[in-house]
């Protein structure tokens, strides 16, 4: 088993210039540190049905109530990173829709990496890699992120919602995963996905393709990424 850069084809090109947006850089980093609340408040905020900070701010009161509201209230700083996250996501939210898309589709892939390095080091995690096995023709499609240590390999595929997993997600992670052990490999896959287990959970049950040893590391879970195994 062995790692490739993907091919520099136009998507790619394309794509990298909205992965190194400093927007992506910037919610990563904000999101990489909040808590679960304060990324459900990026999540509903990004899907863009309202740029309205206010209307934001009623609709998640906890996050954002001073202590003349609520003395148990957030912290000084709590209330600023919800700010920061609100600020970040209402420019994300701003964009035309495809590009919205997109953006929001690598600040998935960004907070992951983030959140994999505190864990397995910045020099282990990459982006946009392909799994080679001998003797198995290549996926076209490379993998969102992935952690490369010997003996220990992970391969994501990241999400912004519970709509992007299909039949042909499965299947990549299932042959990766398959092929590894063909190999007496060991390597972990999952798909990483922003938003609510429960939504992802219904996704998943409709699908067609195999589930078992493919992880999932939700909304709730997404700390679960930087924890030691």
């Amino acid at each position: 088993m062995r790692f490739q850069d993907a091919a520099k084809d136009a998507r790619a090109v394309v794509y990298a210039g909205i992965q190194a947006d400093p927007l992506v850089a910037r919610a990563a980093s904000l999101l990489a540190e909040a808590d679960p609340a304060q990324r459900v408040l990026a999540r509903a905020v990004m899907n863009g049905e309202t740029t309205d900070a206010e209307a934001w701010r009623i609709t998640f009161p906890t996050l954002f109530a001073g202590e003349r509201d609520a003395p148990d209230g957030p912290s000084e700083a709590d209330r600023a990173r919800s700010e920061a996250i609100l600020a970040c996501a209402l420019e994300v939210a701003d964009r035309g829709d495809e590009i919205r898309n997109q953006v929001r589709g690598a600040i998935v892939e960004a907070v992951t990496e983030r959140l994999l390095a505190t864990r397995a080091g910045a020099a282990a995690v990459r982006r946009e890699r392909r799994i080679l096995f001998d003797g198995v023709r290549a996926e076209i499609h490379p993998y969102d992120v992935t952690v490369e240590r010997a003996g220990a390999a992970e391969a994501y595929d990241c999400k912004w919602g519970a709509r992007g997993i299909n039949a042909d997600v499965l299947d990549q992670l299932d042959d990766a995963r398959t092929h590894a052990v063909d190999e007496d490999e060991r390597l972990t896959v999952a798909l990483v996905v922003f938003d609510a287990r429960l939504s992802c959970e219904v996704r998943l049950a409709r699908q067609t393709g195999r589930t078992e040893g493919i992880g999932l590391v939700t909304l709730e879970s997404l700390d679960d990424l930087g924890a030691r195994r």
